[in-house]
């Protein structure tokens, strides 16, 4: 279904004959036109309103090889966690009894003149799916030549591109909203029933009816949300153990000796200034700060690193055979697209055309040196743009250092008192502010790069665009809390002999430690970002939906006054409701799915690249998952043009890139605990010094060397360090480098191992799965074959 819209003005010549040319190649294709006229306040929109015939819908089902039903499937469809509960003799509190689950079904793709041995071949109506009608539909539109095939004046999107229709959009089917007068469930349509049973707020609780979500919007759509769901179910075992670890924190604040030395310490350590005008502190004023820290390291948040990263491992690995059995389900198991058509934009802007040797048609086309060279281009604005990123990261570094400057020059002792944690915190909010700009403008400028780059396919377009935006996206969100982790307090030097950048002494980690520090950044650019997001997911679709049917509002129609009591108040009765092509033409254009697994896969990154510094991290991305299911159900049943149906075998290349995520995760796991945590250091020390932790405090303060102490009035003062009194290292420090780095690569060895192992422990595809695949696979061929024995 498409619509025109003509201005008042005047039409463009070239668009109205393209336009006139492409309606009548579709009917000559068989396609039956209905044209329905508009009247608004500026303009005037023709929609076009397009079906297929039954004759049609075979040629074309045949063609783009749609897979119709044979038998139905009688096995039950039971979800994984109900699965576990059922082992368990409990009942499922997340299940629902959804209203006309669509039957299962083994099929095989159709062919016309075995018409009569599929399921349900007896009603033409009801045969196709709607879903299946749109994808034939589409087809039709994405085909039909309007100009010359050299130009690539061909198919529906380069239309919409070049302007010549406005819109193309499959139809909702009703309304969502529910009748006034109470109704069986099972008289509900589908849109209604989407909106009944998973758009509303009060199924937060319920899983989500994937085969319906698939039945209306298709098996990418229905994909996104299946693993959105899949990845939220796992995140619950995640956010149990990161709070119970968190809550023993608090024991352990209780309980730990290191702490009550620091606290009860008196005047008994001075440490040194933590800039170049701070003043002499006692190390007993963090006594508050110190314990807070132990809440977030501890050991405790060393076994969760490992559960973490095996739990990446594992859940990448269940999603593969959850996604097997899905695909399996949907008939996408062995959905290979066929030859794809290239992008409306790449015809345009092809500078030759090429014979393809595959189909053996003039297709536009780009030279492959070219490309490459535009694609190195590409990679140097992304390193330029990377360059930008960790500019803006040493601004924010300064402006610390600076703010903290300015504060302990307050004559007001309480903010000066705590001029570390005010220039930690607006930092990490100013950097959470300075990352969302950076996000927006580099998006803007992939698309132009990708464009540039000229991908002759809408897929390899997609996949080079989500690689641009993924590795500014890693650097842009990551490249702070990395700092704070890896390289904040390790470059400052020691009293007399500091180091400095731009003239600024480098920056020590608070009084705290860098980790408490850590789990400060990770909160503010985590849980901010979700809520901003969140609130822009929720009021922006409403304002721009708002505003769209405002903007497409209905001229002043003719009404006829009623006779009797109403006529003679004057009250006029408009004849006619909105039709249901205008009602969508009103809705919003469904922009895809790239910004939602974006927003995801950058929590999964947080989530489990720097856990072991933030255990509450799971249980928040938990709850932004909850939240994140409803909005994007309502942007879909509710605010949204339907979009066309597409097929698809997996979540495509946003797997590789979690892997990726996961295999960074070890690493950073291991060194954030070797390097960043206590854990080792106070190993250690209950290994070699005193297994009671008793002085250990004082084995991790190094004492200023004499040539300081002269330039401070001969005052000693102790730093964090394993120094002499000449500012050399002590064998401790070699000792922990070396327990360190041993550590890295036991950690990181066992668990790649132990994700190896259930890699190979795990099929990739459930045996009931691969069982049914072998059934419809006979069940196929003795549907196709030529020749049947018929039974005597």
């Amino acid at each position: 279904m498409s619509s025109q819209n003509e201005e008042n003005a005047g039409v463009n010549p070239a668009h109205r004959k393209w336009r006139e040319k492409f309606l009548k190649k579709l009917k000559l294709s068989g396609l039956l036109l209905e044209q329905k006229e508009v009247h608004q306040k500026k303009t005037r929109i023709c929609f076009v309103l397009l079906s297929a015939p039954w004759s049609v819908l075979c040629y074309y089902a045949e063609e783009i090889s749609l897979r119709v039903p044979l038998q139905v499937v009688n096995a039950p469809i039971i979800n994984w966690s109900e699965h576990v509960l059922s082992q368990l003799s409990l009942g499922s509190p997340l299940s629902q009894d959804v209203p006309n689950p669509p039957p299962d079904y083994y099929t095989c793709q159709f062919r016309s003149n075995k018409l009569q041995r599929f399921l349900g071949s007896d009603d033409r109506d009801s045969f196709f799916k709607t879903t299946q009608r749109h994808q034939v539909l589409y087809e039709i539109l994405a085909r039909t030549q309007y100009g010359l095939a050299k130009r690539g004046e061909v198919g529906i999107d380069r239309l919409l591109t070049e302007q010549v229709f406005t819109a193309a959009y499959p139809l909702h089917e009703g309304g969502f909203e529910l009748p006034t007068a109470p109704v069986p469930p099972e008289s509900l349509g589908l849109r209604q029933i989407l909106y009944t049973y998973w758009a509303q707020w009060s199924c937060y609780r319920r899983y989500q009816p994937l085969d319906h979500i698939r039945e209306y919007f298709g098996e990418k759509i229905a994909l996104y949300f299946a693993w959105l769901g899949f990845y939220t179910g796992w995140l619950a075992p995640a956010s149990l153990l990161g709070t119970v670890i968190f809550l023993i924190g608090f024991w352990l604040v209780a309980t730990d000796v290191p702490a009550m030395e620091v606290c009860n310490s008196g005047n008994n350590f001075t440490m040194c200034p933590l800039c170049n005008i701070c003043s002499y502190w006692n190390y007993s004023s963090i006594c508050v700060t110190y314990k807070a820290g132990l809440l977030f390291d501890n050991g405790g948040t060393v076994f969760l690193s490992v559960f973490m990263s095996l739990w990446a491992v594992t859940f990448l690995e269940y999603w593969k055979r959850s996604c097997s059995a899905l695909t399996h389900r949907w008939d996408c198991s062995e959905f290979q697209d066929i030859e794809e058509r290239p992008r409306p934009e790449f015809t345009a802007m092809a500078p030759m055309t090429m014979r393809n040797p595959v189909t053996g048609a003039e297709e536009p086309y780009f030279p492959e040196n070219k490309r490459f060279n535009r694609s190195l281009t590409g990679c140097m604005v992304i390193v330029v743009m990377i360059a930008v990123v960790l500019m803006f990261l040493i601004a924010i570094i300064l402006y610390r250092s600076i703010l903290r400057l300015i504060i302990n020059k307050s004559a007001n002792s309480f903010v000066s008192g705590s001029a570390g944690r005010i220039a930690s915190l607006s930092g990490s909010v100013l950097n959470l502010l300075v990352i969302l700009m950076l996000s927006k403008v580099y998006t803007s400028l992939a698309h132009i790069l990708t464009r540039w780059e000229m991908h002759r396919t809408q897929s390899k377009y997609e996949d080079m665009f989500i690689l641009k935006v993924f590795i500014f996206q890693f650097v842009n969100f990551y490249s702070s809390p990395v700092y704070i982790a890896f390289f904040k307090g390790r470059f400052i030097g020691y009293p007399g002999n500091y180091n400095t950048l731009f003239g600024v002494r480098n920056e020590d980690c608070g009084a705290g430690g860098c980790l408490i520090e850590l789990a400060q950044e990770l909160l503010v650019i985590m849980v901010g970002k979700q809520l901003i997001n969140n609130i822009q997911e929720f009021l922006v679709p409403k304002f721009r939906a708002w505003w769209q049917k405002r903007k497409l509002s209905r001229r002043p129609t003719e009404v006829k006054e009623e006779d009797g009591e109403e006529a003679q108040r004057g009250v006029k009765v408009e004849e006619e409701e909105v039709p249901p092509w205008e009602a969508d033409y009103q809705l919003l254009v469904c922009e895809g799915l790239f910004s939602e697994y974006l927003e995801m896969v950058i929590q999964f990154g947080f989530i489990t690249i720097f856990v072991a510094a933030c255990p509450l991290a799971p249980l928040f991305a938990l709850i932004n998952n909850w939240i994140e299911i409803r909005l994007d159900a309502q942007k879909f049943v509710m605010e949204y043009r339907r979009p066309v149906v597409e097929r698809a075998q997996d979540i495509g290349i946003w797997f590789p890139i979690m892997q990726f995520i996961t295999h960074i995760a070890v690493l950073s796991n291991a060194f954030l605990i070797a390097f960043t945590s206590s854990f080792l250091p106070r190993l250690y020390y209950r290994y070699t010094r005193d297994s009671t932790l008793s002085g250990f405090i004082n084995f991790t303060l190094a004492t200023s060397p004499s040539n300081f102490s002269e330039q401070s009035q001969n005052t000693l003062c102790r730093y964090r360090g394993f120094r002499d009194e000449k500012g050399k290292h002590l064998p401790e420090f070699f000792h922990l480098l070396a327990i360190r780095l041993a550590f890295v690569i036991v950690f990181e060895h066992v668990v790649f191992f132990i994700g190896r192992l259930i890699d190979l422990m795990v099929p990739d595809v459930p045996e009931e799965v691969e069982m049914k695949m072998k059934r419809e696979h006979y069940m196929a061929k003795e549907a196709l074959a030529e020749n049947q024995v018929q039974p005597k």
